[in-house]
């Protein structure tokens, strides 16, 4: 049998100590502490006391002598044993051990650490990331970024003692190394509660770990690695202090937090956006003397899209020109690995959460007014009732001749321009506009599903405090940029089709039958009839909404619609995209906030032969894979997003409490109703046990509670007039009661949410508890 690489190293151990000794008697050998020292330096691998003993010929009483030995190098702190009774140098890692991420050295090569690496130990080993995966063979190494851990093994590099390689054997699932928490206590020490419902356990943090924390003050904590098993809460020490727990700029923070998005860029990623250089005309065409402008809201920062528009013999020809953000964005580059991790931007009242470092997002890639930037642009041909005749693709240098708001724009067009706006009118926004008209002749024929959602903007006030919830205003302008916008996205995914490229396409499936169903019945409650023969088609849904515009039940019908909706999503298969009726669909216009649109930009650089930062082979076999992970980064920015919006909106109305609202009904359970307050949009809720004195019963068909005895209705949609009770800021919840309810008898009030009243015919005793004996 074969030597193994073990057993070869104990030999030649063994051999070097016959030969250091050779003049000694053998067999009257034993070790000292430089020999046993010596030997675990130069051995890699597993070494216990058996091979030790093994390696110096121990046998028989010396064992128990070579054990004495051991411990008492142990308790000096010369030598170390790790969880599998491995014995290492005390001043050497464990070879086996997490790691993670620690960014890259000045050539570029990666680092890691090991996981936890208190501070007070020194400055961590410099740890490289081998280039071999498993079994010494070359191959791809798995990615790390910040955050990113892993298992693997690590070997001294021979002629520097200090340095370590790691093998990576298996990337591990991301985990937070710092938690968000409230700090409770005092410069002696205290508690941290996490804000994160995850997170269920209470940290402690010694009096030298707290860091000038105050109670009730939110911090960044981390956890402190210890040699001795202590009894009670996890030891944490304070990383960074954020203020008042109170205060609505702690909202954003705690949602980033409790859903685990990336907020901080690695150093070596925000050196690569800082070293990014400006653009030159190479390669590209110049269209810098075309008055494109951006149309944003007044608080954008990064700027992605700009348009033109001129009149043609037969229609109109657009230009949607596009932050060429895949000039400055390669594929598996630091810049890549991390917008690829976080999927997209997130935005919040008071934050953004930029998916790219600022350098690039609201700087060179920022189609900003009088700069040149670098973009790839598309050119549209259209007919006078807005039907697509032909369009081209090119990367373009252009300088945006102004940045106006939605605002501006409308009442430019409405008669009122501004100074900025004026110069713009006759030449720029008259033709746009014109050209918008003709794209609306189309969509109108097209018939995309028309929903209308109020959105609301929380406004702040320069201290930080929630200043007023208000409607945002919807103009013809938004319309407009929407439209160009939809038009690029038809011919991006048109052209690479035509190439054979591979696609992400924006899904949007038709409404599954069950909730079709479900949708058809609960109009027939309302007198509105479909018919089950119906086509399945966006057209059907605006019929209905037709009917109830402008009358008490719009809002209603319009949640209820939206419900019956699918979710869109990311993916390489074409389903198409059933709310904008179009056949082909994918998302091309926004690639400094979405990584979905600089997999679609890269897709038309590889395919029109652009340049050599197209998609790469790699990618296209990827493509499963991405659209899955960015449709789930979309999905939970979505939920941050909401998540904050609630907490704001209960920060805002903390100061209210007591007072009665005007509400409507937008849900039914059979544990209560929730209702949305007029006009501020906030959702409370009313538990079933505190509607009334009858016994309510869930009547799914009609979406409503009915009272067994009384008859009455609660049904989605109804106005009610409600109380605020409780305004949970931390939770976002709002806690309601109906205004009348307090005439209700006491043991009805006091029933838990759920439970039935103790008479009745459908009434049943509550079930008892069994104890644990």
């Amino acid at each position: 049998m074969a030597e193994t690489r073990k057993s070869r190293r104990l030999k030649a151990a063994v051999n070097k100590r016959d030969s250091v000794n050779n003049l000694n008697d053998k067999k009257s050998f034993f070790p000292t502490r430089e020999d046993i020292l010596s030997f675990l330096k130069e051995n890699d691998g597993k070494i216990t006391k058996r091979e030790i003993a093994r390696a110096f010929g121990i046998k028989g009483p010396d064992k128990v002598q070579l054990k004495k030995l051991l411990r008492e190098m142990t308790e000096d702190g010369l030598i170390a044993k790790d969880n599998a009774r491995a014995l290492r140098p005390s001043s050497q890692l464990p070879s086996v051990q997490i790691v993670e991420f620690a960014g890259t050295d000045k050539h570029g090569e990666g680092l890691v650490r090991p996981q936890n690496w208190d501070v007070r130990d020194g400055a961590p080993p410099k740890i490289y990331i081998s280039q071999e995966i498993r079994g010494g063979k070359a191959g791809k190494v798995p990615a790390l970024g910040r955050g990113d851990r892993a298992l693997a093994k690590l070997t001294l590099v021979k002629e520097n003692p200090d340095v370590y390689r790691a093998n990576i054997l298996k990337v591990l699932k991301n985990v937070p190394n710092v938690t968000l928490g409230v700090f409770h206590g005092s410069e002696n020490g205290g508690r941290i509660t996490p804000v994160s419902k995850k997170d269920r356990e209470e940290y402690w943090v010694d009096k030298e770990d707290v860091r000038g924390a105050l109670e009730g003050e939110l911090v960044l904590i981390e956890p402190v690695r210890s040699s001795k098993r202590r009894i009670g809460p996890k030891r944490a020490r304070v990383k960074e202090r954020l203020g008042n727990v109170s205060s609505a700029r702690s909202i954003s923070l705690i949602a980033i937090h409790t859903h685990e998005i990336p907020n901080e860029f690695p150093e070596h990623v925000l050196k690569a956006a800082e070293d990014a250089n400006p653009p030159t005309l190479d390669g590209r065409v110049d269209l810098r003397e075309v008055p494109l402008i951006t149309i944003d809201p007044a608080d954008a920062r990064d700027h992605d899209d700009a348009v033109w528009a001129e009149a043609t013999h037969d229609g109109w020809h657009l230009i949607v020109a596009i932050a060429d953000v895949a000039a400055y964005v390669t594929p598996d580059s630091p810049l890549d690995q991390e917008a690829r991790k976080r999927g997209n931007s997130c935005y919040f009242p008071d934050r953004v959460v930029p998916m790219l470092p600022e350098a690039l997002s609201a700087g060179l890639c920022s189609l900003q007014p009088g700069e040149d930037r670098a973009a790839l642009a598309v050119h549209i041909w259209i007919d006078a009732s807005g039907k697509k005749l032909r369009h081209r693709f090119e990367r373009i240098l252009m300088n945006s001749h102004a940045n106006i708001t939605y605002g501006q724009a409308q009442a430019a067009i409405d008669g009122a321009p501004d100074e900025q706006t004026k110069p713009l009118l006759d030449n720029v926004l008259k033709p746009l506009f014109a050209a918008y008209e003709a794209l609306m002749t189309a969509r109108a024929k097209r018939s995309p599903l028309e929903l209308d959602m109020p959105e609301r903007k929380i406004e702040l006030s320069e201290s930080g405090h929630v200043a007023a919830i208000t409607l945002r205003e919807r103009f013809d302008a938004h319309k407009l940029v929407e439209e160009f916008m939809i038009s690029a996205n038809v011919c991006a995914a048109e052209e690479l089709e035509a190439h054979d490229t591979p696609v992400m396409y924006r899904v949007h499936e038709e409404p599954p039958m069950d909730k079709l169903e479900s949708l058809r019945d609960f109009l027939a409650t309302l007198d509105l009839k479909v018919s089950k023969g119906a086509v399945m088609r966006p057209a059907l849904f605006n019929g209905i909404l037709s009917k109830v515009r402008g009358e008490p039940l719009e809002p209603l019908v319009n949640q209820v619609v939206l419900r019956s909706q699918t979710q869109a999503y990311y993916s390489p298969d074409n389903l198409g995209h059933f709310g904008l009726a179009l056949a082909k669909y994918g998302h091309f216009t926004s690639p400094i906030r979405r990584y979905s649109d600089l997999i679609v930009h890269r897709g038309l650089i590889r395919a029109l032969n652009l340049g050599d930062d197209g998609l790469s082979n790699q990618e296209m076999l990827d493509m499963h894979d991405i659209a899955e992970h960015i449709s789930g980064t979309e999905r939970r920015a979505m939920t941050a997003e909401r998540d904050s919006t609630d907490r704001y909106m209960a920060l805002f109305l903390s100061e209210h409490v007591g007072d009665e609202f005007v509400g409507r009904i937008s849900g039914v359970s059979r544990h209560g109703m929730f209702v949305t307050l007029e006009p501020s949009g906030g959702d409370g809720f009313i538990p079933i046990s505190q509607i009334g004195a009858d016994y309510y019963i869930l009547d799914e068909e009609k979406r409503a509670l009915i009272g067994e005895s009384s008859k009455k209705q609660f049904r989605l949609g109804d106005r009610v007039e409600v109380k605020l009770v409780e305004a949970n800021k931390f939770t976002g919840g709002l806690r309601l009661e109906l205004v009348g309810g307090d005439d209700m008898p006491a043991f009805i009030r006091r029933r838990k949410p759920g439970n039935r009243p103790a008479s009745g015919r459908n009434s049943k005793p509550p079930k008892r508890s069994r104890k644990r004996r």
